[in-house]
């Protein structure tokens, strides 16, 4: 409550009553309503519901009314409305509330008599609410009683209506107004498909030899080991098996590894001059992972699992796996030796004792002896929360910690940036560092941010990586901020400076002065910029490319070149790329080209997936039997663009598809989105973060993720423009937040606008604006998932294609138990699409993104969701494809069957004009001018090979 004369506002409600209460215990009150005399205030109170983070696919009632005596503080219950009460109004005599509810699929208005106690609907339906998602700005469009009590101003339908309290008739009040907006800069740029040779983008665990003079790494699943710090890199071994996570012996002569397969891993061992042959330290197969070496040379030390255990996990999104056991065993092998469960924890490391291992977990760093006695936790590392966390009071833990060799410091790797700090042993309670006010000397090291981070020269030298590029710093350059006095500390620590409270009549250019001083002061004594060494990792490898001359003849042609649709064509394709399209008659092929007859069919672009999301792959050991990959290229999913992979492996598996060695579709990513954490503090902090993804990553797409407030999401569109990045941004279940995201410039806006319906306003401002729109409805905002419907209206457990492709577990976790039961008037997706072909119908650009929900059959659900709004079956399908490959610049070369495009399409068995349905009568993908079949993805053209065999095939 804020007092009229000023003041910063007094708090009259709380979302929890103990500081460590649980977040679904939580309440948000809002749409506060105070009665004239000053005696009552109402409000809506929301709990958090059951359901999917309290917003999606809840239940209803979420909210009810509350009425909050201001002189005691008692709160009493107003209403129990089964579709939530929200929004309360009160007459000006006090008399009259006026309150929204939810009735069946719509929103209405009831108003009571606090007198009589009587309640009717005063109108009914009106603007549906929104309370399915953020609510930022309350659940309903504010309305108000006239002065005189007769009446209530509301706006829905586009219009503002008078509504007489007495009989329920309204009236439109008419009203005009001409609206003049700036829009933010262009940033969809136009661009080639890459062709040529395949550059390294991703070096993974990189590993400094102890001399300082080599350096270990993983690239497309092999060890590579170069000269620093210009050397050629060259594989450490010539076998093929898939090797990750090198660490090099202390005395530099060896390097142990890990490898992978569908039949498990082992450990290994190889000299590191690359003579002889390596081997392999373990007898049986399983899940190895993080292999160290003790300081003495005569220990491995590495977390183990079941080759069952991981290849049955869904998905490996943070890193963790189940059954992980810390173990040991000989440097010239021999029996392991269990340590203990690791429980969460990882990335062993030792520190200055020989016979303590380091670990780290979200509990922080611990250690601990070779028989598991002994637990020590040294340090607990912090960064900013995204939002507010009873469980995570402190902030975010550091994503990893490692100790230095001689145990005074450690390295911290926070919100993608690594960080430097003291790390005092006192012994009982661990010390807990928050990076932004640490208690230690704390330096922030990298600029750009760091993938993976480590100690070298034994401790004297600082390494981590970005992208294919390796940094090193000496230790002793790092200089640190000098201790900040005690009146320093009380002047930030207090909101007003003495000088401010002193005197109310400061003038602006006093404050601008004492500003230029503060901030003259501060620059003294930041300390120098630090300079690392910089060495990128150059490694090409031959693209793979098919040859040969085809001809696809006879098919309906559904070109995408505007509405073209040719009868009886021809498609001739050499190598991979599409020489003519036209009549059987009028296209030319050579006389040795290979005619495939697909005559009575229907050919479309390959379909390219906006915000696909490939969680299931296997991340830091890569695993080429991909089924995200397989699954969506079987279903005709040509091309894709992850907005948000959260780790960096993405990048290696498009470098291994790129090389043909694992089959999949055109794997474009943002790699890690960026995040509230990342806490940008002005423009040169964003256009450092956008240089990783376009200068370490080379990737032009960023997404960005709620990344603060309007100046810090305009610095990230500012940074974008400078350095050429195309950004697209999360929709976060808030309408009004994404129309600041098309006024600004972002490129894309993610997920469906809650609110509907959308006028003319809104749809012609939204149009113009250019941006890009994956409305995602299989996980709509606003109401039910799109996606319950198609597992309750298909057959999607027993379908042959889907269990050919899919493990049997993902499936089932998928499809035997679901949470939610809906009535399809209550489905959210027909009305949200409705809205999107108002859209389309204007101009705008709505794409097709399935948010990795299904892989593969999810990317038909979101189709054949768009068209249930009404949009056209041909317009389905330009958001399927031409829209697709315009929103990533690559129009170019993808997104229509034209001459000269690459030849990435779709053979179907029935015409999708005529039912949307038939997207899934697939007879033959074509890729990158290699054609499959849809049921299998065995090779038919240029070569003839069968597809697999797949671990799932025989697994039960």
């Amino acid at each position: 409550m804020y007092h009229i004369r000023g003041g910063g506002g007094v708090q009259i409600t709380k979302s929890h009553k103990k500081p460590d209460e649980s977040t679904r215990k939580w309440t948000n009150t809002l749409g506060a309503s105070p009665s004239s005399d000053g005696h009552y205030l109402y409000y809506a109170t929301r709990k958090n519901p059951e359901g999917l983070d309290g917003f999606y696919n809840v239940k209803l009632p979420l909210s009810q009314i509350t009425r909050r005596d201001l002189i005691t503080g008692d709160e009493d219950p107003v209403t129990d409305a089964p579709g939530s009460a929200m929004s309360p109004v009160i007459s000006r005599d006090g008399n009259l509330l006026v309150y929204a509810t939810r009735y069946e699929t719509e929103t209405g208005f009831r108003i009571r008599d606090l007198k009589k106690g009587e309640e009717h609907w005063l109108k009914y339906p009106v603007q549906r609410d929104d309370q399915e998602s953020l609510f930022t700005r309350d659940f309903m469009p504010n309305y108000a009683f006239t002065p005189d009590g007769k009446n209530v101003v509301a706006a829905w339908g586009g219009k503002i209506h008078r509504i007489s309290v007495s009989t329920s008739e309204d009236q439109v009040i008419p009203f005009t107004a001409k609206v003049s907006r700036d829009l933010g800069p262009d940033l969809n740029h136009a661009m080639r498909v890459e062709e040529g040779p395949v550059k390294l983008r991703l070096i993974q665990q990189p590993a400094q030899s102890p001399d300082g003079k080599r350096l270990a790494f993983s690239a497309l699943t092999h060890i590579y080991v170069m000269d620093l710090p210009n050397g050629t890199p060259h594989r450490l071994t010539t076998g093929n098996a898939r090797e990750f996570q090198p660490a090099w012996s202390p005395d530099g002569l060896a390097i142990a590894y890990v490898s992978w397969d569908d039949t498990g891993g082992q450990i290994w061992r190889a000299q590191s001059d690359g003579k002889g042959t390596p081997k392999q330290m373990t007898s049986t197969a399983a899940y190895y992972r993080d292999v160290a070496w003790s300081p003495d040379g005569g220990r491995l030390v590495a977390l183990r699992a079941p080759r069952q255990a991981r290849i049955e996990q869904f998905d490996e999104w943070e890193h963790t796996t189940a059954n992980l056991d810390l173990v040991w065993l000989p440097s010239d092998g021999g029996d392991i030796h269990l340590i203990l469960p690791a429980r969460g924890a990882g990335r062993p490391h030792f520190g200055p004792e020989p016979d303590r291992i380091y670990l780290y977990s979200d509990a922080g760093l611990v250690s601990l002896r070779y028989d598991g006695t002994d637990r020590r936790t040294l340090l607990k590392v912090f960064g900013k929360a995204w939002f507010p966390d009873p469980d995570q009071p402190d902030g975010n833990p550091a994503d990893d910690v490692r100790v230095s060799p001689d145990g005074h410091w450690a390295l911290a790797q926070v919100s993608n940036q690594v960080y430097l700090l003291a790390a005092p042993r006192i012994g009982g309670e661990a010390p807990s560092v928050d990076v932004s006010k640490s208690p230690v000397p704390i330096r922030r090291i990298t600029e750009v941010g760091g993938d993976y981070m480590g100690w070298a020269d034994n401790g004297k030298t600082i390494v981590w990586a970005e992208g294919s590029t390796f940094f090193r710093l000496p230790l002793e350059q790092v200089e640190f901020e000098p201790p900040k006095k005690p009146e320093e500390e009380t002047k930030t620590s207090s909101p007003d400076s003495p000088k401010k409270s002193a005197s109310r009549t400061v003038s602006a250019a006093d404050t601008a002065d004492d500003k230029d001083a503060d901030a003259k002061k501060d620059e003294k004594k930041k300390p120098p910029r630090l300079h690392p060494e910089e060495i990128a990792v150059n490694l090409e490898f031959p693209r793979h490319t098919p040859s040969g001359t085809a001809v696809l003849r006879g098919a309906r042609v559904i070109t995408m070149h505007g509405d073209e649709v040719l009868e009886n064509a021809d498609i001739v394709i050499h190598d991979n790329r599409i020489v003519s399209v036209g009549k059987s008659s009028s296209a030319n092929a050579p006389a040795d080209a290979k005619v495939i007859d697909v005559s009575g069919k229907t050919i479309v672009p390959g379909f390219i997936d906006l915000h696909p999301h490939w969680n299931e792959i296997r991340r830091v050991v890569l695993d080429t039997q991909n089924w995200s990959f397989l699954a969506n290229l079987a279903y005709g999913v040509t091309a894709g663009r992850d907005p948000q992979t959260a780790t960096n492996d993405m990048f290696a598996y498009q470098d291994l598809v790129d090389t043909g060695e694992i089959l999949g579709l055109r794997a474009y990513s943002t790699g890690p989105g960026v995040f509230p954490d990342t806490n940008f503090e002005s423009l040169d902090d964003a256009k450092a973060v956008v240089s990783r993804y376009i200068k370490f990553y080379r990737t032009p797409y960023l997404k960005s993720y709620l990344v603060g407030n309007r100046k810090q999401r305009q610095w990230m569109v500012m940074a974008c423009k400078e350095l050429g990045v195309m950004p697209t941004t999360e929709g976060g279940l808030d309408m009004k937040l994404n129309l600041t995201h098309a006024i600004d410039g972002f490129s894309g806006n993610e997920h469906s606008m809650p609110i509907t319906p959308l006028f003319d306003d809104v749809v012609q401002f939204w149009t113009r604006s250019g941006i890009f729109y994956t409305p995602t409805f299989i996980v709509a905002y606003g109401g039910p998932w799109a996606e319950n419907y198609y597992y309750e209206t298909t057959e999607v457990h027993d379908n042959p294609k889907v269990r050919h492709f899919l493990p049997h577990n993902i499936v089932d976790d998928r499809t035997r138990r679901r949470t939610i039961w809906t009535r399809n008037d209550e489905l959210v997706f027909p009305r949200l699409a409705a809205q999107d072909n108002k859209l389309i119908k204007a101009g705008g650009r709505v794409l097709i993104g399935s948010h990795g929900q299904f892989q593969g059959l999810g990317y038909h659900w979101e189709m054949w969701s768009l068209a249930a709004g009404g949009v056209s079956n041909m317009e389905v399908l330009k958001s399927a494809t031409i829209h697709g490959a315009e929103a990533i610049g690559l129009s170019q070369d993808l997104g229509s069957i034209e001459q000269g495009k690459l030849a990435d399409l779709v053979v179907l068995d029935k015409n999708p004009l005529d039912d949307i349905h038939n997207t899934n009568t697939i007879h033959y993908v074509m890729k990158n001018g290699e054609l499959f079949e849809g049921n299998t993805l065995d090779e038919v053209y240029p070569q003839q090979k069968p597809l697999g065999p797949l671990w799932w095939w025989n697994e039960k």
